[in-house]
């Protein structure tokens, strides 16, 4: 779901083809007929953007089926590996009670500082969370805070441990979990389903029993999904609500099960681990912010540490990356230079920075591997690049962005003068990736080295000695400075050149380049003595700036000079059901399948032997303690992959009455980074638009909410609301009656800044089109290769018509609804050229992360 993996992902679609070889049963949910779905066992269309409505009904019929309630795995993994027993406050009030929102909905504010968050409205959350006994006796947080207590930081984390939650084992409490998801997903049936996705009910009851077939001890479904489940007003909770589902089958932490985020290029993964993102700092901390109590460190580490999890270890990993990025100026008595650290102000994403550049609060941008004049609404977009004071462009080819302020559409037609625009624009022409060493991060969260090989043409240069020399080049501007926001340029610690007397950090490949091994170093850590010894582990981080480390989930990677972790490519052998242990290196700690603690059970042993992956050896002789010497009990995790948890953690270990971190966790709570150790069925905190997956309905949709009373998300995000560049088509608008997607093809990349140059890939996929069906080409007149006119509030542009019976037209709430669909790789430079499909596209977006709707809005169709 939300994915056309063979076109997409053809490499990694070849391990569903093995499976499928192998006798596995694989179902397409798309509302296109694509070449996944030729392979498919069954293909189940849908209307884009009802995918809760579908994976609802999905979490309806199992928790009412006749297998799930007999079968005892699955209440034996539900009660004990998730929240479905934890009792939440009595004052919360579900959507069933409030005809489509939660309790705690409130207004938003914008500050005056940045009113850019583009948000319709807000929770408070509070309703929301466990209900809980009293805490225990200790200082209260805030006077730790006011005593700067620490390092070590370990009483304040304690001092932040709430009361136990309230449970109930049975699962009749009205106010558990499982009680107000079972009464939330209670109207999604199979009837619904049909009005409200357009999918046959037949096929959908197809679905829900092969799940439950290949769910349980013996078995396991995994789901894959990409962004036509993230480019919604809601796609972090379609991600969530699959998630739900799998925690309700057994399917998280064990093999063959999951839910896998396939991501669109080689390191996607890791850009948003060691983040190219605004809201995080490495290893998904969340950024220090104006907008929270972030005042000072231990603010920080008060507001963002979980002390009963493994995020209980927050000090750590945040004073080990404020010693990576000031060195030795970070001290204990400054606080480690978190004050020198640059703070968000509040949502600095894509779509909201071009809404601040639309309205001049920002003055110039450096635009890297990434081309925005073809990007989300896309007029809107280029209006605000013509506002900026400087604009800097590095790329292969010269892009749309480079070129906007003379070759634009809008340009061109005469609509806006080249001579107007005040922007200077830079050009810096970048290598590719075979031109330089590295390493990049996949989907599976795997680390691989790569080496270069060829040096690139002419003045090409890498993005690392672009940002290498930019950084130096800032130094020595802010030596001088007196200014307090200058400290942290000031003090900065930047040791990336390469050392010819050591040969594990080598010589440069480009004049001013930097050495990549120098660079996974830094990200892996190492102790801040002499010598600087290589952290095996972030075991091995420390919070009194004796370590550092810029990305702790990194931490291993790199454990020793001569043990480069991603660089390895070994198998595992033949008939070998393991992990590829020696393959890359994946985080954290080179675990395969993360919180793998749940595929052995409560007794740690494996679910069965068909899915055995890791379990608990109490034979396992362990070695003496090596900081006390003192003797280790017998017994270990272990298996096929590294174990998600304690190692010497007996499964019926208790909780420590004082503990924190993974002290505060039984041997039987698999889920290390949650709070309370299980799988969260109800979201009590973390997410912004509710505790519990909902149907909304897009932003533009063609029909009324079948499901509430609430159309859609209350509080998702609208940027430049109400301006001329940002208009919206209202519910069932006649004028755009269609559903429109935009999607990818195998041909070409993105905004095809890597493919529409190269001759033979524009060969195969020379110009733009629109897939409409039969239905409605006949109903417009259009026939197979006409030029048409498709148009949406925001702009029009032309492209040839495919007709096709693989896109179509289905019944919703008794409508006819028409779906169409465009693939939106084209702009006016390269080889190919075609209209910017972006131009249709909306500022609008996911409240949580604020990726554009761009999967499901609407349009209209005409001959041209």
């Amino acid at each position: 779901m939300g994915s056309n993996m063979a076109e997409c992902h053809p490499v990694a679609f070849r391990w569903p083809m093995k499976a499928k070889l192998n006798g596995a049963k694989l179902i397409h949910v798309d509302p296109r007929f694509t070449r996944t779905s030729a392979v498919a066992d069954l293909h189940v269309p849908i209307r884009a953007g009802s995918d809760i409505a579908f994976l609802g009904g999905l979490i309806n019929y199992v928790i009412n089926s006749q297998r799930w309630n007999t079968d005892p795995f699955f209440k034996e993994f539900v009660v004990n590996y998730t929240n479905a027993a934890t009792i939440i406050n009595d004052d919360f009030k579900d959507t069933e009670d409030l005809e489509g929102v939660f309790s705690g909905l409130k207004g938003f504010k914008e500050p005056d500082f940045w009113p850019e968050n583009g948000n319709l409205g807000a929770y408070d959350n509070a309703s929301w969370a466990y209900k809980r006994g009293p805490k225990g006796p200790g200082p209260a947080t805030k006077d730790l805070i006011a005593k700067r207590a620490g390092p070590p930081f370990d009483d304040l984390v304690r001092s932040l441990k709430p009361g136990p939650a309230e449970r109930d084992a049975t699962l009749q409490n009205p106010h558990c979990a499982f009680q107000i998801l079972k009464r939330h997903f209670s109207r999604y049936t199979p009837e619904m389903v049909e009005q409200v996705c357009g999918s046959p009910k037949e096929k959908f009851i197809k679905v829900a029993e092969a799940l439950l077939e290949n769910s349980g001890r013996d078995r396991t479904s995994a789901f894959a999904y990409a962004v036509a489940w993230t480019q919604h007003t809601y796609g972090v909770q379609m991600i969530g609500c699959c998630a739900l589902l799998q925690l309700l089958l057994g399917n998280i932490g064990r093999p063959g099960a999951g839910v896998m985020a396939l991501r669109g290029h080689a390191a996607i993964q890791g850009s948003t681990d060691v983040p190219t993102l605004y809201h995080s700092i490495h290893g998904y901390l969340n950024a220090p912010s104006a907008l929270r109590p972030h005042e000072t460190l231990r603010d920080y580490m008060a507001a963002e540490t979980a002390p009963t999890s493994y995020y209980g270890n927050t000090p750590k990993f945040l004073v080990s990356y404020l010693k990576s990025m000031y060195g030795a100026a970070a001290t204990a008595e400054n606080d480690f230079g978190y004050d020198w650290h640059p703070k968000i102000l509040g949502d600095h994403s894509h779509i909201a920075m071009f809404s601040a550049m639309g309205d001049g609060r920002v003055k110039g941008m450096c635009c890297v591997g990434q081309n925005p004049a073809t990007s989300l609404n896309g007029q809107a977009t280029r209006r605000a690049l013509r506002q900026l004071d400087w604009l800097v462009v590095k790329d292969n080819w010269l892009t749309e962005t480079a070129t906007h302020w003379y070759l634009a559409p809008e340009v061109k037609n005469g609509e806006v003068k080249s001579a107007d625009i005040k922007t200077e624009v830079f050009f810096f022409p970048s290598t590719q990736i075979a031109e330089y060493d590295g390493s990049y991060t996949n989907t599976q969260r795997m680390l691989q080295w790569h080496s270069f090989a060829t040096k690139a043409p002419g003045d090409c240069r890498t993005d690392s000695w672009f940002y290498h020399n930019l950084a130096k080049r800032l130094r020595k501007a802010y030596a001088t400075s007196t200014l307090p926001r200058d400290q942290g340029w000031k003090n900065l610690t930047w040791d990336f050149d390469p050392d010819p007397a050591d040969p594990a950090y080598g010589t440069a490949l480009y004049p001013g380049e930097i050495s990549a091994l120098k660079v996974l170093r830094e990200i892996n850590g190492y102790q801040t003595a002499d010598p600087k010894q290589h952290l095996k582990g972030f075991g091995d981080l420390k919070d009194d700036g004796s370590t550092t480390c810029a990305s702790w989930i990194y931490c291993g990677c790199y454990p020793a000079p001569d043990q480069n972790m991603t660089a390895r490519r070994e198998p595992d052998p033949p008939g070998v059901p393991g992990a590829h242990l020696k393959w890359g290196w994946a985080w954290p700690a080179n675990r395969r399948v993360m919180y793998n603690r749940a595929s052995a059970d409560l007794k740690g042993n494996p679910w069965s032997e068909r899915k055995r992956w890791v379990w608990w050896d109490p034979n396992f002789v362990n070695p003496p303690d090596p900081k006390t010497g003192k003797p280790v009990p017998h017994g270990k995790w272990v298996g096929y992959d590294t174990p998600d948890f304690a190692a010497t953690k007996a499964p019926d270990a208790q909780p420590k009455p004082d503990g924190i971190g993974l002290d505060a966790l039984s041997g039987a709570q698999p889920f290390i980074m949650r709070a309370d150790g299980r799988g969260w069925l109800f979201v009590p905190a973390g997410l912004v638009d509710g505790p519990l997956p909902t149907h909304y309905e897009p932003h533009e949709s063609p029909v009324q909410n079948l499901l509430y009373k609430q159309q859609s998300s209350p509080v998702h995000k609208v940027w430049s609301l109400g301006k001329p560049w940002n208009p919206i088509a209202s519910v069932g608008d006649p004028k755009f009656p269609y559903v429109i997607s935009t999607y990818r093809l195998t041909e070409h990349y993105l905004a095809g800044a890597m493919s529409r140059w190269l001759p033979w890939l524009a060969e195969l996929m020379p110009e733009l089109f629109i897939e409409i069906g039969k239905g409605l080409a006949q109903e417009k007149g259009i026939k197979n290769l006409d030029w048409v006119v498709v148009s949406s509030p925001r702009g029009h542009i032309r492209a040839k018509a495919l007709v096709t019976d693989r896109i179509g037209v289905m019944k919703i709430a008794g409508k006819t609804i028409h779906h169409v669909g465009m693939p939106w790789h084209w702009g006016w430079m390269g080889l190919s050229t075609g209209d910017v499909v972006n131009d249709l596209t909306a500022w609008v977006g996911d409240p949580n992360v604020s990726i554009h709707e761009g999967k499901a809005f609407v349009c209209n169709v005409e001959r041209a």
